[in-house]
């Protein structure tokens, strides 16, 4: 029996028998290569026909792309004859893992994928959520930023963003300013009123359409409240609410109208 022969002979067939699977491997990457190329492709169409955000269009590619490439390893390995059972479990056991472990952010991330899709709110409106108020800074994957009244930085969470009330004072473009003043008993209601209208008419900012209404809301115990509602665009919210503010003093006193407010009456003993 030659020795040599057979070992020529096995590794030929060796050679013949893996030679073979790697070269369908190398051939199985390439194409699959390419065809996750076209996948990633036509979803990057997809989303920007649907307007996505840019930040959302990135992570779902880059997490469509390692998931397509995992599988494609494994059809790789399992192609050149390696076990691919064990690393199916593998990856199955660490998802779980991880997604045990980032229940929250899984939800903050969910959160932003239909904030992105539904965009109940964009960069540069004027929202209320989880008790607060600020212009939409950025909108990411885990988080909105808000810039806040008083130029302060808001971090929201994207899940109770999304599952929470939003109040969006920006749709619309325009705002109702809900005032509320009081005169005392004495003054002439059709008087206060006349005076109440001309300071909301006088005002560049307040809007004539819808027009702003002047009426008696309360009797209340030291006063005739008056609920006084002009319309502005949002960008001018705070001008009007802060400027008809003062000048309805203004115009109160010049009409001689007074405004109630406690007085302290001094008692004096006699000794």
């Amino acid at each position: 029996m030659d020795l040599e022969n057979i070992d020529t002979e096995k590794w030929i067939a060796l050679g013949a028998e893996y030679g073979i699977k790697i070269i369908g491997a190398i051939a199985i990457w390439i194409i699959g290569s390419w065809v996750i190329k076209k996948i990633l492709k036509a979803t990057q169409n997809v989303m920007a026909k649907g307007n996505y955000e840019i930040s959302l269009q990135k992570f779902l590619l880059n997490l469509i792309s390692w998931a397509l490439k995992i599988i494609l390893i494994i059809v790789v390995l399992g192609t050149v004859g390696v076990e691919t059972t064990s690393f199916a479990a593998i990856i199955a056991a660490a998802g779980l893992a991880v997604g045990l472990a980032l229940q929250g952010s899984l939800g903050n991330f969910a959160g932003g994928v239909l904030i992105m899709i539904f965009k109940p709110i964009k960069i540069g409106d004027l929202i209320e959520a989880q008790g607060e108020i600020g212009v939409v800074k950025e909108i990411e994957i885990f988080t909105t930023k808000l810039t806040g009244l008083s130029n302060r930085e808001i971090i929201i969470p994207n899940g109770s963003l999304s599952n929470g009330n939003i109040i969006n004072y920006s749709t619309e473009g325009t705002r109702r300013v809900d005032l509320t003043f009081g005169v005392g008993y004495d003054s002439d209601i059709k008087k206060t009123k006349q005076v109440l209208m001309d300071v909301l008419t006088a005002h560049p900012k307040v809007l004539q359409t819808p027009a702003p209404t002047v009426n008696v809301s309360e009797l209340a115990d030291s006063s005739i409240n008056f609920a006084v509602r002009p319309w502005c665009t949002t960008a001018d919210y705070w001008d009007v609410y802060f400027g008809i503010t003062e000048n309805v003093k203004e115009a109160l006193d010049a009409a001689g109208i007074e405004i109630p407010y406690p007085h302290q009456v001094e008692i004096h003993k006699q000794g």
